[in-house]
């Protein structure tokens, strides 16, 4: 089994693992911007049946969103060597490995929620996470 956090382990990791999320996102969107950018210019060149490119000014905004692309997925990459999982990048779901009861779990984290408030299966994903219940508020590992 890959890392397992406890609640409070992973409600420690949280600020770090935010800010990470939010510079991958933020890349993302970075990314995203010169693609429509790029996408934009061919459309042009297109329809005018070809016109002059500045191809040096083209060239420096496809390296732009190349390091944009790369600078988000190492972040990711970061983020799940400590042993997160990220889910959804443009919503924002983190999950972080668990066992309660011997059966491994999913800690269930949105970007905007002030803590770690829900867990779910594997198997349920996000549409199947249910509020912490008491067995939660253990400092130990749930096995």
């Amino acid at each position: 089994m890959s890392k397992t956090f406890t609640l409070s382990e992973a409600q420690t990791l949280l600020p770090v693992v935010e800010a990470l999320l939010r510079k991958a996102q933020a890349a993302a969107v970075e990314a995203g911007e010169h693609e429509r950018e790029m996408q934009q210019l061919g459309h042009r060149i297109f329809l005018s049946g070809g016109m002059h490119v500045d191809v040096s000014a083209a060239a420096r905004r496809r390296a732009e969103r190349e390091k944009a692309v790369q600078e988000a997925k190492d972040t990711l990459a970061e983020i799940e060597s400590i042993g997160v999982q990220v889910k959804d990048l443009e919503d924002g779901l983190l999950d972080f490995p668990s066992v309660m009861d011997g059966k491994p779990i999913l800690l269930c984290w949105k970007l905007g929620e002030p803590t770690i408030a829900h867990w779910h299966t594997e198997e349920e994903g996000f549409e199947g996470r249910k509020p912490l219940d008491p067995r939660f508020g253990k400092t130990e590992r749930l096995n």
